[in-house]
C-alpha cells in the first residue's frame, strides 16, 4: 500500500480532510496530513484566500516540504491534495525523483517547460470550475502528457470547487463518492 502525504485546501485542514485521510488509512494506506495554516480553519474562499495570501506562497510550499521531508524514501511517497494543497501537492512530485504518484483533487499547478516525470498523475475536478477553467486545464494535461506523466482527468458536471467535502455548499454527494472510489483504485494501483 502507498504512503501518502495528503495537503488540505485553502480552507485549512478541515473535518473534511480529516475524513478523506481516514477513508485511505481504511483502504490500507500509511498518510499524513500535516497543517499548513497552524490550526486555523475557515468556512469561505475569502477568508481562506486571506489566510493564503497572509501566509504566501513560498512559505506555504517551505511548509510542505517540510512536511514531506522526513516521509521521503524509497518506496515512493505519493502526493496528494485538496485544490491549494493539490497545488503544492504538484511542485512537491516534481521536485522527488523517487515520487510514486500524485493524486490531485479539485486542484492543479503551473510548471516549468522542463519538467520531466514519468509518475502516475490523476485529477478530479469539477466541470465547470471557476478555479480551473476548461482552456487552463487542456493545456496542464497536455504539458503533463509532454513532461511524460501518465495522467488521467476525472471531470464532473455540475458539481462544486470543492465538491468533496461534505460541510462546504460545493459539496455533491454522487460526485465525491464516484471521486474516491476511482482514487482509491488509483492509490491501489500504485
Amino acid at each position: 500500500m502507498a504512503c501518502v502525504l495528503l495537503l488540505h485546501s485553502m480552507y485549512g485542514l478541515r473535518p473534511a480532510v480529516r475524513q478523506a485521510a481516514d477513508r485511505l488509512r481504511t483502504a490500507g494506506h500509511e498518510v499524513h496530513v500535516p497543517d499548513l495554516y497552524d490550526g486555523r480553519v475557515v468556512d469561505t474562499p475569502e477568508a481562506g484566500i486571506e489566510i493564503k495570501e497572509e501566509i504566501g506562497r513560498d512559505e506555504l510550499l517551505r511548509r510542505a516540504v517540510a512536511a514531506a521531508a522526513p516521509l521521503v524514501g524509497d518506496g515512493g511517497l505519493v502526493y496528494a491534495g485538496f485544490s491549494l494543497g493539490g497545488s503544492l501537492a504538484q511542485n512537491l512530485a516534481f521536485a522527488d525523483p523517487k515520487a510514486g504518484g500524485l493524486l490531485l483533487m479539485h486542484g492543479t499547478s503551473d510548471m516549468a517547460d522542463d519538467v520531466s516525470t514519468d509518475i502516475p498523475v490523476q485529477l478530479h475536478v469539477a466541470d465547470p470550475d471557476t478555479y480551473e477553467p476548461v482552456d487552463w486545464l487542456n493545456a496542464w494535461y497536455l504539458r503533463m502528457r509532454r513532461a511524460g506523466a501518465d495522467v488521467e482527468v476525472f471531470r464532473y458536471r455540475g458539481a462544486g470547487h470543492l465538491f468533496t467535502d461534505p460541510d462546504l455548499p460545493d459539496h455533491d454527494a454522487d460526485a465525491a463518492e464516484r471521486a474516491w472510489t476511482i482514487a482509491l483504485e488509483f492509490l491501489g494501483s500504485l
